[in-house]
């Protein structure tokens, strides 16, 4: 579906960018000769993560002395607001969009065809069919993966739970995100002598009832589902009633309850697609052909109240390299 998409707009994609780059550098719709964007935002829900992506994506311009008229809305986890927001964006007159989330990207995506979107929080842009590749995108979209590194997060689960056999995994069923993580997941568990047991929800009052169904795991494993994430309480209880350690894919999932987890730093994430498209909107690369970035650190965040009221100890061997909550 998206490669015949691409080829269509391409063409346009790249045209777009130059007479909008020639347009900036000339102090973009201001007129006095300073440096001036308007940008829309269109983030999916509001949790720590996507906060944070959202949040270091600004300051990416702020560091570079940008003046930027923000356009920032939020779908509060709905895939028709996300689509309204991003109908209004294709009216909005706008320099460049910035989707956050899977839900949302494919919304802005399938709407801004003439002007460059950026995405970030996105774990798989190639199967949720917003670029062609991850090297070589093909039209006027690109950004940053959150891809979790995965097969460390279940060796820290190990770690922490040692005698752990059968771990669950709830899930949105509408999120490709959430599926790829999970297929991931799966893969990576037979190395660790894990077996996988998943619950999937279709909205955030579902997570307590999915959580009860998992049965008797021995730990629950949180990937970077923007939905349950957005729930993080529900799971929690249920698992502190239970004695279940809670290992997370981010450390926003650690503040809102889980016991740790090595993952990714979303200020960061989002600061590095902030500087993706700076170098569109000052230096006229074309989105097409910039790769899809990832992130490179990882680090320990830890909670440890969290850990003791799920029933673990927390090794002084991570917690000495760890940033606690």
């Amino acid at each position: 579906m998206f490669s015949s998409r691409s080829k269509i707009l391409t063409g346009v994609a790249l045209a777009s960018v130059v007479a909008l780059t020639g347009c900036s550098s000339e102090g973009g719709g201001s007129g006095d000769g300073s440096e001036s964007y308007k940008i829309g935002i269109n983030q999916l829900v509001q949790h720590p993560a996507l906060d944070e992506a959202t949040a270091g994506f600004k300051q990416a311009f702020a560091d570079a002395g940008a003046e930027v008229e923000w356009d920032e809305q939020n779908a509060n986890g709905e895939q028709p607001t996300a689509l309204t927001i991003a109908q209004q964006f294709a009216n909005a007159d706008l320099d460049l969009a910035l989707a956050v989330a899977t839900p949302a990207a494919q919304a802005t995506v399938q709407n801004l065809i003439d002007i460059p979107v950026l995405f970030t929080a996105v774990t798989d842009p190639v199967s949720a069919e917003l670029v062609e590749s991850m090297d070589a995108p093909g039209s006027n979209v690109t950004g940053t993966s959150d891809e979790a590194p995965i097969d460390q997060q279940l060796e820290l689960l190990k770690d922490l739970v040692p005698e752990a056999k059968n771990v669950g995994i709830v899930y949105a069923s509408g999120e490709v995100n959430s599926q790829v993580q999970v297929d991931a997941a799966t893969e990576a568990a037979k190395g660790l002598d894990l077996e996988i047991e998943t619950q999937t929800v279709t909205s955030v009052n579902e997570i307590q009832q999915a959580v009860e169904a998992l049965g008797d795991v021995d730990a629950i494993y949180v990937p970077t589902d923007n939905m349950v994430v957005s729930g993080i309480a529900s799971l929690v209880q249920v698992a502190e009633e239970k004695k279940i350690p809670v290992i997370g894919a981010e450390a926003g999932t650690v503040e809102g309850g889980a016991a740790a987890t090595i993952g990714i730093d979303y200020t960061e994430l989002g600061r590095q697609t902030g500087e993706m498209a700076l170098r569109i909107l000052r230096d006229g690369e074309d989105p097409a052909e910039m790769p899809v970035e990832k992130a490179t650190e990882f680090t320990y965040v830890v909670n440890e109240e969290a850990a003791k009221n799920q029933g673990i100890e927390i090794p002084e061997n991570i917690l000495a390299e760890a940033e606690t909550v």
